[in-house]
């Protein structure tokens, strides 16, 4: 559990819970929730710090958090989906194995997350999922991407199915975000990605926690349905194609990807 120093921010009152919160993007947002003055439950597969051990494929782990936090609590404000994986290899190569494992966790795990945090949520509740910019385009690595557009259709039907109840739930989709993630790209990948992106830089992690913030926030109140890139105008333009194809076989890496 992360302890808010900032009792009087917009948050004061409300208990947010944050996958993969352990580092990136989702540790930037667990920290942003806390300085707004939520009380935050982080989480991740990999426990750092103060995160609890969280695999979002489990459904007995779920379970065994919703338990916890309905004795701890009562009640719950929000949720983060913030973890995720990648898989890099292109239609021809993927396995179906790891197409499914891609799936449980970018997909699946968001929606076992909101199954079991929902029952605890009053209304004016918040639910935010995290996608990609790969999720508003063809992008090449089909099982992340495919998990992600998957994760688009999770976000609609509960944005429709919770609303009467006083919950909103809405995606944001990041784009090329430094973090641990697309330490591994290429220079070349990233050149060319930032060449791609009309503000002309990656992204940082800071980019992306204040309108995480935001939306978990009553400032949001009205927002539902909403899928929101934070991409620099990448997915703007339609330009995944040209990355695309100075990716293919023959070029320095064909197998890079944020």
């Amino acid at each position: 559990m992360i302890e808010s120093d900032h009792p009087t921010q917009r948050l004061t009152g409300k208990v947010i819970v944050v996958t993969g919160a352990a580092r990136g993007q989702g540790a930037a947002e667990a920290a942003a929730l806390t300085r707004a003055g939520a009380q935050v439950v982080a989480t991740d597969v990999r426990p750092e710090g103060d995160c609890r051990r969280l695999d979002v494929t489990s459904e007995s782990d779920w379970a065994e958090l919703a338990a916890d936090l309905r004795k701890t609590y009562g009640h719950v404000h929000g949720l983060v989906n913030n973890a995720g994986v990648i898989q890099r290899d292109r239609l021809g190569a993927v396995r179906p194995e790891d197409f499914a494992h891609v799936h449980a966790v970018n997909a699946t795990g968001p929606l076992l997350g909101i199954q079991h945090l929902a029952p605890l949520m009053p209304p004016g509740s918040s639910i935010v999922n995290v996608g990609s910019s790969a999720a508003l385009t063809g992008y090449y690595p089909v099982a992340y991407t495919a998990s992600k557009w998957a994760l688009r259709g999770v976000s609609k039907v509960a944005a429709m199915e919770l609303g009467p109840r006083g919950i909103r739930v809405n995606t944001v989709h990041p784009g090329y975000i430094e973090t641990e993630m697309t330490a591994a790209a290429t220079p070349a990948f990233r050149e060319t990605t930032i060449r791609e992106t009309p503000l002309g830089r990656s992204g940082t992690v800071d980019d992306i926690a204040p309108l995480v913030v935001f939306l978990l926030s009553d400032e949001s109140a009205f927002i539902t349905g909403a899928e929101i890139p934070v991409d620099g105008g990448f997915t703007a333009h339609g330009g995944v194609k040209s990355i695309s194809d100075a990716m293919r076989p023959g070029t320095p890496d064909t197998q890079d990807a944020p």
